[in-house]
């Protein structure tokens, strides 16, 4: 009996969080090859922020009842944003920058 319970207590693992690379990518899912292929994993993100990861770059995947979701990409880029500050920015170059004094910077304009 004590056999079967450790046998069963050490041979299931829990699901944890990895990150990996984007292959590919659809409107609203994202396949990420990281310590195994997660395929078809939902995009999470805040309310009213919507993206499409492009390929190459480096997805966190985490667990959710049982399945997987992507909670967004890990970023290396430098940026020179304040504690509170808000930057959003395309593949293409283009970038929104909410700032605290209330401006907003679009593509270097501030408005």
């Amino acid at each position: 009996m004590w056999l079967l319970d450790y046998i069963t207590k050490n041979s299931l693992k829990s699901a944890v969080a990895s990150k990996g690379d984007v292959t590919s990518t659809d409107t609203n899912s994202v396949n990420v090859n990281s310590a195994f292929e997660h395929r078809n994993v939902p995009i999470v993100a805040p309310f009213g922020v919507y993206y499409n990861p492009p390929v190459g770059e480096e997805s966190l995947v985490v667990p959710v009842n049982g399945s997987y979701v992507s909670i967004g990409v890990v970023s290396n880029e430098e940026h020179e944003l304040s504690s509170g500050e808000l930057m959003l920015c395309s593949k293409g170059g283009a970038k929104i920058v909410l700032k605290n004094d209330g401006s907003v910077v679009i593509n270097g304009k501030v408005f």
